[in-house]
């Protein structure tokens, strides 16, 4: 490479004129802001007019976009150029929105009855918690709307779907606060809402046997015993997770002995025995007919009567009678045992003549 020295300017002032030491060749250089900027010495400025010149974008178109919450990668595309031309202008906008990120997560979420006294990112956390997420998870991202105000942005992931929530943050002199934009965020700003959900656990897979019979044909077989122990292992899962938070009942007696206990054998009620009539002679107070009363057949009848009727009171009132006795072969066999016989009770005829049963006066 050679080196020119500069031996002039042309009237018009938009070249400058060169001249090669040794040849004396003279050459014509434009006079550009670049040149100019090479003139100062002003590297940075150099910079940006390359990449003005490569681009399709200015430095500070790419800073708007940036701060507007477009990736560095998207910028380059869009400018044409590769990631490092981009980058030099995209840091301190990446440091803005990191620092919008920190004082959003550190502002107080506006609920329904004002602001919560939890910070963003201590709701974030307890309610990414209910759902059965891991707050760790979560990416956090800031950005500047067309209003002007800064966007936060919590995105985590389950599965193959992507959940975003969005607040807007608004810095005070009393406080920093955020209000929910969307429907998630509003949920999250509110955790004490957040129902736990159960997650999908995926159903043990039996190990599937081929065969093949002499005639080349494939037969498929399945292991019973791996099916019914993992239908078995589903139930026992299911079964712990609808025991958790039941809470046992004492209703102050023992499980073992009251609880079960069979009510006590019914004793039957012997059926009472109809008493036979006693039947009396009705007889006129006839002092002067009563020595021959006595002396008649008809006394003797009634008085056995009586005594009969006496016997069969004293048989029903034992408690060895035969209503209350259980029948059975050793009853039948065995004779039954006389009594003593009773006196028998005076009728009251013989109470009121003054007449003993056996005739005596």
């Amino acid at each position: 490479m050679r080196e020119l020295r500069v031996v002039g300017v042309e009237t018009d002032g938009s070249h400058v004129i060169c001249q090669d030491p040794q040849s004396g060749e003279k050459f014509r250089i434009a006079s550009d802001e670049r040149l100019r900027a090479a003139a100062r010495g002003d590297i940075t400025r150099l910079g940006q007019i390359e990449i003005e010149m490569e681009s399709a974008l200015r430095p500070r178109e790419i800073q708007a976009r940036i701060r507007a919450g477009a990736s560095v990668a998207e910028v380059a595309a869009a400018a044409g150029v590769g990631v490092d031309k981009i980058e030099r202008f995209a840091h301190p906008v990446l440091l803005e929105r990191s620092r919008a990120t920190e004082l959003a997560g550190a502002a107080h979420p506006i609920r329904h009855d004002g602001p919560a006294v939890a910070t963003l990112a201590e709701t974030v956390a307890e309610g990414l918690v209910a759902y059965g997420h891991n707050p760790a998870d979560a990416d956090w991202d800031a950005w500047k709307d067309d209003s002007g105000y800064w966007v936060v942005q919590v995105a985590w992931s389950v599965g193959r779907t992507d959940n975003l929530a969005h607040w807007r943050y608004q810095p005070g002199t009393h406080g920093d606060t955020v209000d929910p934009l969307d429907d998630l965020a509003d949920e999250l700003t509110h955790p004490e809402t957040i129902a736990p959900r159960r997650r999908l656990m995926p159903v043990a897979t039996p190990e599937i046997a081929v065969e093949t019979t002499s005639d080349g044909r494939e037969e498929v077989t399945l292991d019973a015993n791996s099916l019914i122990g993992a239908q078995r292992a589903r139930q026992e899962r299911r079964a712990v997770r609808e025991d958790n938070g039941t809470v046992p009942l004492d209703f102050g007696f023992d499980d073992e002995t009251t609880a079960h206990t069979p009510p006590a054998p019914v004793t039957p009620i012997a059926a009472p025995v109809a008493q036979a009539p006693v039947q009396s002679t009705t007889m006129e107070p006839d002092a002067a007919s009563a020595p021959s009363q006595a002396d008649t057949p008809g006394r003797d009848s009634i008085d056995s009567e009586a005594d009969t009727a006496s016997a069969t009171d004293h048989d029903t009132d034992s408690p060895e009678g035969p209503a209350t006795r259980e029948p059975g072969p050793a009853h039948a066999e065995r004779p039954r045992k006389k009594k003593p016989r009773k006196p028998a009770v005076p009728a009251w005829e013989d109470v009121l003549l003054g007449v003993r049963s056996n005739g005596n006066s």
